[in-house]
């Protein structure tokens, strides 16, 4: 085990103030609520649907332009500092979302709500590995599953709140005044510091970051597209009722979210390699079974597979990152996110775009030789 720098102070009060109450309650739950506001924007503003696309990515930019800022900024003024700002950068941006008509002003509102986003996300996860590594104990699923139920919950929460009548303006303030209050509870047990400060505060990703930031790239390209394009397969391939398209989705949220809920417990008992090639192996079954079985039903059940089989494979990512001594973490975790985050946004273009040359099935059985390969290549990566 890594001990934590000794000029750096320890944990005031213990590890039980460190749990992932400080990690997860507020950017988890600020992750998915901007979700249900797009089609209020995209009504306000009268936007097509190609302007919508375009002003969606000023939320990408934002975001890939704020994680590695992040990082440099976590070890130079502290994981507490950064998190706190990114998430109020958040409630910033979102009363704008759900008021602004005007173009300019919404690619204002999307490219701050973003780097918000980039950086609680970024931070967060810097500081999971720190906490992670100094209590020698396996808890960064546990970390990433309640961002997953996070994401949930905020979502689902919102758009509870626009049904029951509340204006998109009156949702998002109880939005804000939740995060706001889950920051306050949050801010003391926050790392007052980041990583050690040794190297540059920007470098291209190399060596053993580079390949654990490529695997991680592979299982959020499959996140996307699943995300994406899954009901659209579902609804034109297998001839279910619109309505219900998105239940393949749903069935691999959920898998991912109880899978992370209980993957510390699953790490400690077959040991991150094992958890590395069987979720790859699990996952790419999983992508097989849902794009060449012939019943929705059995697609399903591969959406839930590969949920299951990815949900713990990016949390032993990060704790090998956080071992790893090629990279300062500081640059090392940011990296790696940002990568997992293009291939977010990277997914439903890729997809489409072969689905255009060839076939929606061809796109998904792609993902799943991608997947295939992140099982061969989990013995090279030491956790």
């Amino acid at each position: 085990m890594t001990a934590i720098p000794s000029q750096r102070p320890r944990f005031p009060g213990g590890w039980s103030k460190c749990r992932p109450v400080s990690l997860s309650s507020l950017p988890a739950s600020a992750s998915r609520p901007g979700a249900p506001l797009v089609p209020y924007a995209k009504a306000r503003a009268e936007l097509s649907e190609g302007t919508l696309g375009l002003l969606l990515l000023c939320l990408g930019v934002g975001s890939i332009i704020a994680m590695p800022a992040a990082g440099a900024l976590a070890s130079r003024y502290g994981c507490r500092r950064v998190l706190s700002a990114g998430t109020i950068l958040i409630c910033l941006a979102l009363p704008m979302l759900a008021t602004v008509s005007s173009v300019p002003l919404l690619m204002i509102g999307l490219f701050l709500f973003g780097a918000g986003l980039g950086t609680v996300d970024s931070t967060v996860n810097l500081q999971a590995v720190i906490v992670e590594r100094a209590s020698g104990k396996t808890m960064m699923s546990g970390f990433h599953g309640l961002f997953s139920l996070g994401g949930i919950v905020g979502a689902a929460g919102v758009s509870t709140l626009l049904g029951l009548g509340l204006s998109p303006l009156q949702a998002t303030l109880v939005v804000v005044v939740i995060t706001l209050a889950a920051l306050l509870k949050a801010a003391p047990h926050l790392l007052p510091y980041g990583s050690e400060r040794s190297g540059p505060a920007f470098a291209i990703p190399h060596g053993v970051v580079l390949f654990i930031g490529c695997l991680c790239f592979i299982v959020f390209l499959a996140e996307g597209a699943v995300l994406d394009w899954s009901a659209v397969f579902l609804s034109a391939e297998r001839g279910l009722d619109e309505a219900y398209a998105g239940l393949g989705y749903a069935a691999f949220a959920l898998t991912m979210t109880v899978g992370r809920l209980t993957g510390d417990a699953i790490v400690r008992r077959l040991g991150a390699t094992r958890v590395i090639v069987a979720g790859g192996a699990l996952a790419a079954a999983g992508t097989f079974l849902a794009t060449l079985s012939p019943s929705w039903e059995l697609a399903l059940l591969g959406y839930a597979l590969i949920g299951v089989g990815c949900s713990n494979i990016v949390p032993v990512l990060y704790t090998a990152v956080g071992k790893q001594n090629v990279m300062p973490e500081h640059i090392a975790v940011p990296a790696i996110t940002t990568m997992g985050y293009v291939g977010i946004l990277a997914g439903p273009a890729v997809i489409g775009f072969i689905a255009h040359g060839s076939s929606l099935a061809t796109a998904f059985l792609l993902i799943g030789v991608l997947l295939a390969a992140v099982a061969l290549s989990g013995k090279i990566v030491r956790v």
